[in-house]
């Protein structure tokens, strides 16, 4: 789970580091600005739509090191966050409908975490809860 100080204190590295004030920021992701304003005081925590914005307009800006503080920032090439392995994933049939929009988000969110340097693409993703149950995300 994201610590929510940890969080603001990465974002306040992203605006120092591209020398951008909260409102800027905000325009630049294209969210309002009170938003940048309530996660930042700690009022509001950031939605997964906030976090993949950062990601996608900022290329320097690892998806794992922004919600765990793992990896670097800027992004280094040499650097990795994410390396499955084709064994450790089996094939389940899918437990829930999924939309477009669904399917996009796990497209972004499977590109950012799977930096590889062959034309490989990922395409499904296994989430499996502590209960037992599962998800299963296909890519477009």
């Amino acid at each position: 789970m994201v610590n929510n100080k940890d969080f603001i204190q990465r974002l306040e590295k992203i605006l120092k580091e591209y020398e951008l004030s909260a409102s800027t920021f905000a325009d630049k992701i294209q969210v309002g600005r009170a938003t940048i304003s309530h996660i930042l005081s700690g009022r509001n925590k950031p939605s997964l739509d906030f976090v993949m914005k950062i990601v996608q307009t900022f290329s320097q800006v690892d998806l794992y090191w922004l919600l765990e503080g793992k990896g670097t920032f800027p992004k280094t090439e040499e650097h990795s966050t994410f390396t499955p392995t084709t064994n450790s994933i089996k094939q389940y049939p899918n437990s829930t409908k999924e939309t477009s929009e669904d399917k996009d988000a796990t497209t972004t969110i499977a590109n950012s975490l799977y930096h590889h340097e062959s034309s490989k693409k990922i395409k499904r993703i296994i989430i499996f809860m502590e209960d037992g149950t599962f998800e299963s995300y296909e890519t477009s």
